[in-house]
C-alpha cells in the first residue's frame, strides 16, 4: 500500500511543485534562510557553541523571542552535543514542563507539554521545520541530522492547526553549507551499544550545496532479550538559483527494529519485586520493524527586500509491523502469574502535504506591521491490520513474573481490527505582529480548519464519515520594560479530532483546548544567556470518557485541566561556563468525567521537575578539554488511570516513585582533527522508572551507562 500511495501520488506532486517554482519559487519560513545566510556552524560533535538562542524559526516570526509573546525554549546543538543525545527521548528532562508518556514498547516518540499528550496511541503532534511529521507511525526520532529543538509552549494552533494547548515541539534540520566540512563519529558503550555517524556538507557547484548525514546503531540493553539496531541517512541538497531564489531538497530514510518492550510489572501494587531487567514477552516474536521515508522540497523567493513568498511540499510513509506478546492489565490472585496476549500488526501510513506563505513588512498609521498569509493542506491514509488472542483459563499463556520460563508454545493471533481511515484536511490562517512604539509588541493569528475523515472497518463493512471544522484564534501582547526585560500574556484556543465512533456510529466532537499563559523574559546585553519564567493555565473538553448507557463505547464529554509555571535559564555565564537549567510545578487533573475520578492527576505528569548542566572548557597542558555534568528530578507520577470507582473504594493510587539522576561529561581535543568524550549516564546507578500506561506495563530506566565517543573532523 505505501508503494502503491507513493507511486501514484509523489510524481504528480513534484509535477505541481515542478510547475510552481517555474512560475515563482516559494520558501521555507525562516527569514535566516530566506536571505541565504546559515545558521548552523558546527559540522559534527566537538565544536563550542551556545546554549541561548534569541530566534526562533517555529513562531513564523521575525521578532526576537525575547519580544515574542509566548514561551519558547530552544536548545541548541551543543546542548545536545553536551548531553551526547541521539534520539529526543534523551533530552525530554532538561526542558521545563516536559515529561515522558507511554512510547509504544520502545517504537515511538510519545511526550507531553504542560500536563497534554496527545492521541494515547499516536502521540502529540510534533514539526519538522514547521511541517507535521508524526502522523501515522514513526520510529524513535534520531537527532543525527537535528540542527536545534525548539519547545513551543502554550496554544499553537492558529498557525498549525490540530496540536495540543499545552504546545509542541519543531525539529530544525541542519542545512547544507558552501563551505566543505565533514565529521565522522564513533561511539562504544555499556550494554555492547555502538554507534557510527557521518556529517558531511559542502559544494557541489559555485551555487549547489549538499548535506549528508548517516548514523547506524546496534545497541545491546540491560532488558533481558532486547536490543535495538537502526540505520538512518537524510540527504539534503541547496540550489541558490538566483540572488533572489532558492531551492531545497530534504529527505531521511529511517529503520529501526527492536522488541516491542511493555516494561516490568507491580506486584501486589508495588514497584521492586520484579527486577528492571526482567522481560515479560517472548523472545521467539523477534523484533517489531519500524520504517520511515520522508521527502521534504521547499524553495524561497524574495519578491523585494521587504516580502518573501514561501512554500513546501512533503511526502511521507511509515510502516510497523511484528509480532509481539503483552501482558494482561493485572496479575493473577497470587501476585506473581501474568496472563499475556499475542498480536500481530500490520500497519501503514502515508501522508502528503503542503504549504504556501507570503510574508512581509510594511506600516501601518505609521507604524511597523509584519504580516503572515498562508494556505496548507495534506491528504493522509493509515491501514492498521491487527490479529490478536486473549488469554483464557484453559490456554492462559501466562509467565510467571519472578520466576519466568519462556518458549513455551504460542498461539496463533485472530483477526481483530482492520481499519483504513482517510484524512483530508485545508486550511488558511494569518499572523500579524505590530509594534505600536517601543515598548509594545501585538501579535494576533486566525486559522481556520476544514477536515474531511472517513473511516472504513473492513471487518465489518461500517463505513463512518465527519467533516469537523475548527477556527483557532491567538492573541498575545508583549511589554519591553527594559532592553534586557519583557513581560507578555498570550492566549489562545487549539482543537484535535477525535478518532472512532459512538454506540450509535456516530462520530465524536472534536477535543477543544484554551489556554493562557503570562510570563517574564531576561537576555543579558550580550545575549548569550536569557531565561523564561511563565504561568499557565490550560482548559481541554471533549476528551474521551467511557458512555455510562454502554460501557464499550466512549463519548467526547471528559474534561481536563492543567495549570503550573515553568522556568527555563541557559545560556554562557562566562567565557569558560555555560548552563542549561529547567523548573517546573504542574497541576494536571480530571475535573469532568464519567469513569476517571475527578480530582485525580493525569498519567506521568509529574507535579515537579527539575534539571541543571553545567559545562566548564579550559586549556589544560596546551590541550583544550571541557567536564561538566548535570541532574535531572521528577516527582511523583500517576503510573495507571485511577477510576471513580476506585475512589469510591478508597483504593490507593498507583504512583511512580520520584526519582533524581546524576550525569558526568566530558571532552579533550587530541589534536586539530580528533576528539574524544566520555558521557556516564545515571552516574549512582539509581534504579528508576521513566512512564506506565498500566501496573503491567512499566518502563524502568536505564542503569548507569558509561559512552566513550572518538570524532574526527576533516
Amino acid at each position: 500500500m505505501t508503494h502503491l500511495f507513493f507511486s501514484n501520488r509523489i510524481p504528480l506532486a513534484c509535477s505541481m511543485l515542478c510547475a510552481s517554482l517555474s512560475a515563482t519559487a516559494f520558501a521555507q519560513s525562516s527569514s535566516a534562510r530566506v536571505q541565504g545566510t546559515e545558521r548552523i556552524e558546527v559540522v559534527g560533535r566537538g565544536q563550542s557553541g551556545s546554549y541561548h538562542a534569541s530566534d526562533t524559526e517555529g513562531a513564523k516570526s521575525d521578532l526576537p523571542l525575547k519580544e515574542l509573546p509566548q514561551a519558547v525554549r530552544v536548545m541548541s546543538r551543543q546542548t545536545l552535543d553536551d548531553l551526547g543525545a541521539t534520539k529526543l527521548d534523551d533530552v525530554l528532562d532538561y526542558a521545563g514542563g516536559v515529561s515522558r508518556q507511554n512510547h509504544f514498547g520502545g517504537l515511538w516518540d510519545n511526550i507531553a507539554i504542560r500536563g497534554f499528550a496527545g492521541d494515547v496511541n499516536n502521540g502529540m503532534p510534533l514539526l519538522r521545520d514547521g511541517f507535521a511529521s508524526n502522523r501515522g507511525f514513526n520510529a524513535p526520532r534520531d537527532l543525527a541530522n537535528i540542527e536545534r529543538l525548539e519547545f513551543l509552549k502554550g496554544p499553537v494552533a492558529s498557525l498549525y492547526g490540530l496540536s495540543e494547548p499545552g504546545g509542541t515541539i519543531n525539529l530544525v534540520t541542519k542545512q547544507p553549507r558552501l563551505k566543505a566540512a565533514h565529521s565522522l563519529e564513533a561511539y562504544v558503550g555499556s550494554f555492547s551499544s555502538k554507534r557510527l555517524a557521518l556529517d558531511s556538507t559542502g559544494p557541489l557547484s559555485s551555487d549547489i550545496a549538499y548535506r549528508l548525514n548517516f548514523a547506524m546503531e546496534d545497541k545491546g540493553s540491560f532488558r533481558d532479550f532486547v536490543t535495538t539496531k537502526r540505520e538512518f541517512i537524510a540527504p539534503a541538497l541547496a540550489w541558490q538559483l538566483s540572488p533572489q531564489t532558492r531551492l531545497a531538497y530534504n529527505g531521511e530514510w529511517l529503520k529501526h527494529r527492536t522488541p516491542l518492550d511493555r516494561g516490568i510489572v507491580a506486584t501486589s501494587g508495588k514497584l521492586g519485586a520484579v527486577p528492571r531487567e526482567r522481560f515479560t514477552g517472548e523472545p521467539a516474536d523477534g523484533a517489531m520493524e519500524v520504517q520511515n521515508q520522508t521527502h521534504h522540497f521547499s524553495a524561497t523567493h524574495n519578491l523585494s527586500d521587504a516580502w518573501r513568498l514561501n512554500g513546501q511540499l512533503a511526502g511521507k510513509s511509515g510502516t510497523l509491523y511484528g509480532f509481539s506478546t503483552e501482558p494482561n492489565a493485572t496479575l493473577l490472585a497470587d501476585e506473581r502469574t501474568l496472563r499475556r496476549q499475542r498480536r500481530f500488526r500490520d500497519y501503514s501510513s502515508n501522508d502528503l502535504s503542503w504549504q504556501i506563505e507570503m510574508q512581509g513588512q510594511l506600516r501601518a498609521a505609521d507604524m511597523p506591521l509584519e504580516l503572515l498569509a498562508g494556505a496548507s493542506g495534506h491528504r493522509f491514509e493509515i491501514s492498521t491490520l491487527m490479529r490478536r488472542i486473549n488469554p483464557s483459563a484453559a490456554a492462559p499463556y501466562a509467565i510467571d513474573v519472578l520466576a519466568p520460563v519462556y518458549g513455551q508454545a504460542q498461539p496463533t493471533p485472530a483477526p481483530n481490527t482492520d481499519n483504513l481511515e482517510n484524512q483530508h484536511g485545508r486550511s488558511l490562517y494569518a499572523q500579524a505582529v505590530l509594534s505600536p512604539s517601543a515598548h509594545w509588541r501585538l501579535l494576533a493569528g486566525l486559522r481556520h480548519d476544514s477536515y474531511a475523515q472517513k473511516l472504513n472497518n473492513r471487518r465489518t463493512g461500517l463505513v463512518t464519515e465527519q467533516s469537523p471544522s475548527e477556527t483557532s484564534p491567538r492573541l498575545g501582547l508583549s511589554y519591553l520594560a527594559t532592553p534586557e526585560l519583557s513581560t507578555f500574556v498570550n492566549l489562545g484556543r487549539s482543537f484535535r479530532p477525535n478518532n472512532g465512533v459512538d454506540s450509535a456510529g456516530r462520530s465524536f466532537a472534536p477535543e477543544q483546548g484554551q489556554a493562557t499563559e503570562v510570563g517574564i523574559k531576561w537576555e543579558n546585553p550580550a545575549k548569550t544567556l536569557g531565561a523564561t519564567l511563565a504561568a499557565y493555565r490550560i482548559t481541554k473538553r471533549n476528551v474521551l470518557t467511557a458512555d455510562p448507557a454502554n460501557a464499550a463505547f466512549s463519548i467526547a464529554a471528559g474534561e481536563v485541566q492543567s495549570q503550573g509555571v515553568d522556568l527555563d535559564f541557559s545560556g554562557e555565564l562566562s567565557a569558560q561556563w555555560r548552563i542549561n537549567a529547567s523548573l517546573s510545578a504542574i497541576d494536571a487533573k480530571v475535573t469532568r468525567d464519567n469513569t476517571l475520578a475527578v480530582g485525580k492527576p493525569l498519567l506521568n505528569i509529574p507535579r515537579t521537575n527539575a534539571s541543571v548542566l553545567l559545562m566548564y572548557e579550559g586549556v589544560l597542558a596546551g590541550m583544550p578539554f571541557g567536564i561538566g555534568g548535570g541532574f535531572t528530578h521528577s516527582s511523583v507520577r500517576l503510573g495507571e488511570a485511577y477510576t471513580a470507582a476506585q475512589a469510591a473504594a478508597s483504593a490507593a493510587l498507583f504512583e511512580l516513585p520520584a526519582y533524581t539522576l546524576a550525569k558526568l561529561t566530558a571532552h579533550t581535543t587530541l589534536s586539530k582533527a580528533w576528539r574524544a568524550t566520555l558521557d556516564v549516564d545515571n552516574l549512582f546507578d539509581r534504579t528508576y522508572y521513566t512512564n506506565s500506561f498500566q501496573r503491567t506495563w512499566v518502563m524502568p530506566g536505564t542503569p548507569r551507562s558509561v559512552t566513550l565517543g572518538l570524532q574526527a573532523k576533516f
